[in-house]
């Protein structure tokens, strides 16, 4: 059974949805591969205190890392990327090359992208990480300004 909310945040409305009560979704306004509202389930609050909580702490600056249960739904590759992408340390970047490198597979890094593209819980998993082969903002599904915004706020270097 999937239920969803939506809470504030300092990049906009997020949509948080669970699935048996587990985060599977956490979705921007406007965002490139966001499913449609109805299959986020019934509107509940019950199931997201724990991942308000490490948010609101996330965007205060005192939550380096996610600790939340995730229900990743995806193909087997892209919940390798995923995971993968948990690895990318708070307040630093990787190119989908590295990816593809430290997946076993240095030429992947269009798959990578993909994959990446197609992440259900941005900012929890960090895909925001990612960036181009020459250190280049590309691709985010929340898009590319919400990306700076975020890359800024990690390294301390943001303007709010």
């Amino acid at each position: 059974m999937k239920q969803h909310t939506v809470i504030d945040s300092p990049y906009g409305p997020l949509t948080l949805v669970a699935e048996d009560g587990v985060l599977c979704g956490l979705y921007m306004t406007d965002q490139r591969h966001r499913p449609p509202e109805e299959s986020f389930g019934t509107p509940d609050e019950t199931p997201f205190a724990e991942a308000e909580e490490q948010l609101e702490a996330y965007f205060a600056g005192d939550l380096k890392e996610f600790t939340l249960a995730l229900r990743l739904n995806g193909t087997p590759f892209q919940r390798r990327v995923w995971d993968e992408l948990r690895t990318i340390p708070y307040g630093e970047r990787r190119t989908y090359g590295e990816l593809a490198a430290a997946l076993g597979n240095p030429a992947a890094s269009r798959a990578v992208g993909l994959a990446n593209g197609k992440n259900p819980i941005g900012i929890v998993v960090p895909c925001h990480r990612v960036v181009g082969a020459d250190g280049s903002l590309t691709g985010y599904g929340g898009g590319l300004e919400r990306k700076q915004r975020l890359l800024d706020f990690e390294t301390g270097t943001a303007l709010f």
